[in-house]
């Protein structure tokens, strides 16, 4: 679809009203769908972070290498929306080791509490997805306790926010729902986490929605309805600890993304670096892992200048207290005539987590059944 100017330039419409555009986000969905299902059936107990987000992106990269592949279509841009990570107990984000030898690359074990995120792009329309499992649980041995409870509370939480993404509907509406539930099963979601907006090449566009803000947070994040033909990229984290706060790590980040900025570098390595960045990325506007890079522990050095620049944007690893635990479900999520439109979809097992809590709040329940497609109005004949 697109329309034409009055000096007959054509002007493509990059929204979800037009039909192309649906189909590259549903595209790059289902191989992000398909690559996290193969991911979490290789998170076993001893498997590791590292070995784990390598094969994640190796399997991003096979199947993008199967679709537009026709002359008319090669020239389409396409690649990761988003890196593997793999991230454990209280790591709730950005995981995703440059070497074996890595501090990042941690052995997994039963009992982990592991959420997995990754994502494909298509012409720049991105679709990411996560979701979390907890290692050795099996329907015979489902987990309980508080690691079920939080998995139901971040579960829950998700599908009620989803819910939440209708035409008029507030940020906050989103924001209050998901605190709601996370109070009712004993948790909390993580402080001042952000979900945005998403256009073609914009992974964090202009509305925000804030999962338990701080005052100086809140009063940063401006109120905003929610609208057709809008996209979302929706990250529930939910942490069992009482506030949900998180602080920096001691593991060093391995993603970056061009933030469209530029600055006159003064280091020879800061300009070395920051080309062969541009070039493995092809200059594309969503997270990149350095380990790709010609040297990727060198290229450390060379990437603190264009980061302090803000020509680079670091993903920076932070983690809850040790003994907590973090679970996700991200979803990329569109606003229709007809409804809710989810491009990923995490999963969720009841039946491995048996949890003793549930929701009592009848306006919740409402929500969580109402069906996200919106039923047409019969017309009636005259």
């Amino acid at each position: 679809m697109s329309t034409t100017t009055s000096k007959s330039t054509p002007t493509v419409d990059y929204t979800i009203a037009n039909s192309d555009v649906v189909s590259k986000y549903k595209t790059a969905g289902e191989i992000a769908n398909k690559v996290l299902a193969q991911v979490k059936e290789l998170t076993i107990a001893g498997s590791t972070t590292y070995e784990l987000s390598v094969k994640g992106d190796e399997l991003l990269q096979e199947e993008l290498s199967k679709i537009y592949n026709s002359k008319k279509a090669s020239k389409t841009p396409k690649g990761f929306a988003f890196p593997t990570c793999v991230n454990p107990n209280h790591i709730p984000a950005h995981l995703a080791p440059i070497s074996e030898t890595d501090p990042a690359n941690i052995t997994l074990k039963d009992g982990d509490v592991v959420n997995i995120m990754l994502g494909a792009q298509i012409d720049g329309f991105p679709s990411i997805v996560a979701d979390t499992v907890v290692i050795g649980a099996t329907k015979e041995n489902p987990i309980t306790g508080k690691k079920a409870d939080l998995l139901h509370a971040a579960w829950n939480a998700s599908e009620a926010a989803i819910r939440t993404l209708r035409p008029n509907k507030k940020n906050w509406d989103v924001t209050n729902i998901v605190g709601k539930i996370a109070k009712e099963y004993e948790t909390s979601p993580v402080e001042s986490m952000l979900s945005h907006n998403q256009e073609r090449n914009v992974l964090y566009g202009p509305k925000e929605i804030i999962l338990n803000p701080s005052k100086q947070n809140k009063s940063q994040v401006d109120t905003v309805k929610f609208e057709e033909n809008e996209v979302y990229g929706l990250d529930i984290l939910i942490s069992t600890s009482e506030e949900g706060k998180v602080k920096p790590t001691d593991y060093r980040t391995s993603l970056f993304k061009l933030t469209g900025n530029s600055y006159a570098l003064k280091m020879k390595l800061s300009h070395k670096v920051l080309s062969d960045f541009k070039s493995k990325s092809n200059n594309q506007p969503f997270p990149y892992n350095i380990r790709n890079l010609d040297e990727p522990t060198k290229a450390r050095g060379g990437l603190a200048e264009p980061t302090n620049h803000k020509v680079l944007l670091a993903y920076d690893i932070v983690g809850e207290k040790e003994g907590e635990f973090v679970a996700q479900f991200f979803t990329t999520v569109a606003i229709t005539k007809n409804g809710i439109v989810k491009y990923t979809s995490p999963t969720f097992d009841p039946e491995l987590y048996k949890s003793d809590k549930q929701i009592n709040d009848e306006d919740i329940k409402t929500v969580l059944s109402e069906p996200l497609r919106v039923a047409k109005k019969k017309v009636e004949k005259s």
